[in-house]
């Protein structure tokens, strides 16, 4: 990312009436706004997601991050270069103050699989610089497509250098697949601390991202390349499920648990580059979607916590029957059936769905599992897979978070069967930093029960992809520690997807 003189940004070809600004004092009239970076989202073929939200002073308690109580302009610019020099597209829009003054931008008229720089000006000042990019014309493949996707990012757990590793790997796109901030309050003795208690206001969860991503390892994330983002639970409340709570605490009337549920979803629209598709409407929020990469990839966004049926046997690790219930539904049957028709269409080489809870079966050696992953809706996981074999879908991919540790495993038609038919892979990325520094430790946990899980690690990083029309090749990527800022990273292991082979080789 760069800062821009406000010289640089006039010189840069912006030609909108009456924002040209003359002399010192103009450009020195309001504290910088742009302490949250920028960001860019859900690329099509012919355009994307500009984000950005004004926040001098982004931690203030009432969630508005020093802005006064009035709209502001701001200016966009979108050029193929980063010296602007020729702009492709510009405008201005407004900046609420009843949105958190955050902004989203659709920039249209973009030509397919291309790179984009983009900035923003509010106040006298000049936003950093952002690189995007344009998703492939649907009837052609266009490059490969290096994507990296990544979750759990805890603040008190530690610094969020794999962030800035991610960034450094150039990606085209990234995912992430959940917990973009945790809800939990101020503990004693974290890497860093959270501001303030337990977030359940609106003005709360404002002041929360605030804090998130006033980080620059985050902010280097967002300006590398556009994201596709999905939550999880800690965006509003650990493990909860539809409208049900995993426990009393803090205690709440069913009005309140509304009005947070309400909060939290729009308090993640507002922060992140989302299309106006995903307005939330009251206490939920519209996440899950299909974005198409030409003929290469279509990736399938899930929602796996708004629809779900309450996790079964109380939660936890358990030996538990209703989880064989065949009506017990991850997705809800509206999101199965657009799922499943979707994977009907073909779009394209590779069906992605990125998507948050363990997929694979994972039994310890007394048959339980978790009651929070698909191993606790086990029907719902049935119909799904069987629904891809139906319908004949070639490479189906599925891409996880949650739970803290790197995982590669294979799908099998059968899970009690180890010689049944391995019909899918599944790819699942440590946390950014939740769960502190991890091990060293590759011993995969209940191998003997799951020989499908090919790959297990305990260290924090992200999964870096290259989709190809051949492979999908993925390297698990890890930084040393997340107690200490600016950890090197490495590659603990690599392994590829053959088109029209399911299943792992390593490299």
């Amino acid at each position: 990312m760069r800062s821009l003189h406000r010289r640089t940004f006039v010189l840069g070809g912006l030609a909108i009436a009456g924002t040209a600004l003359t002399g010192a004092s103009a450009f020195a009239a309001a504290p910088y706004p742009f302490k949250l970076g920028v960001a860019s989202g859900d690329p099509e073929s012919d355009s994307v997601v500009l984000w950005t939200r004004l926040a001098p002073t982004p931690l203030n308690a009432d969630g508005q991050g020093g802005m006064a109580n009035a709209d502001v302009v701001v200016d966009w610019q979108v050029s193929t270069s980063s010296s602007f020099s020729t702009l492709v597209a510009s405008g201005q829009v407004t900046a609420r103050y009843a949105d958190a003054h955050s902004v989203h931008v659709i920039a249209g008229g973009l030509a397919a699989d291309a790179d984009y720089y983009y900035r923003f000006r509010a106040q006298g000042h000049i936003s950093p610089v952002g690189r995007t990019r344009t998703a492939p014309a649907p009837t052609t493949f266009g490059r490969d497509l290096v994507m990296a996707f990544a979750s759990c990012s805890n603040w008190q757990a530690g610094y969020f250098t794999a962030y800035r590793r991610l960034a450094e790997d150039n990606p085209g796109l990234v995912l992430h697949l959940g917990d973009y901030i945790y809800e939990g309050g101020a503990t004693a003795g974290s890497v860093r601390e959270h501001v303030g208690a337990e977030i359940v206001s609106l003005a709360d969860y404002r002041r929360r991202y605030a804090l998130y991503k006033s980080d620059p390892d985050l902010q280097a994330a967002h300006a590398a390349a556009p994201w596709l983002v999905v939550p999880d639970d800690h965006e509003v409340e650990n493990n909860y499920a539809t409208n049900v709570r995993a426990d009393s605490s803090p205690a709440l009337t069913a009005a309140q648990w509304t009005a947070r549920r309400t909060a939290a979803y729009r308090a993640y629209y507002e922060n992140l580059p989302l299309r106006p598709a995903q307005t939330p409407n009251g206490n939920s929020i519209p996440l899950y979607r299909r974005i198409r990469w030409g003929r290469l990839a279509t990736f399938h966004m899930l929602d796996t916590r708004q629809f779900r049926d309450d996790q079964a046997c109380g939660d936890g690790w358990k030996v538990c029957a209703d989880a064989d219930l065949p009506a017990r539904s991850l997705t809800g049957p509206a999101q199965e059936a657009w799922l499943l028709d979707g994977l009907a269409q073909h779009y394209g080489t590779w069906d992605i769905l990125g998507q948050q809870v363990f997929f694979a079966r994972q039994f310890d050696a007394a048959g339980a599992a978790s009651m929070d992953a698909w191993d606790g809706y086990r029907g719902s996981r049935a119909r799904i897979q069987q629904g891809w074999r139906d319908r004949a879908v070639r490479n189906p991919l599925v891409l996880t978070g949650d739970v803290h540790k790197s995982w590669a495993n294979e799908l099998k038609a059968d899970y009690a069967n180890p010689n049944s038919a391995t019909i899918g892979t599944e790819l699942v990325c440590t946390s950014i930093s939740s769960g502190g520094d991890g091990s060293a430790t590759t011993t995969i946990p209940n191998a003997a029960t799951n020989p499908h899980l090919k790959f297990y690690a305990d260290r924090r990083g992200y999964v870096r992809t290259t989709i190809s029309q051949s492979q999908v090749r993925a390297d698990f990527r890890a930084v040393g520690a997340v107690t200490e800022h600016g950890a090197a990273v490495s590659t603990l292991r690599s392994y590829v997807i053959q088109d029209g082979l399911p299943g792992l080789q390593q490299v």
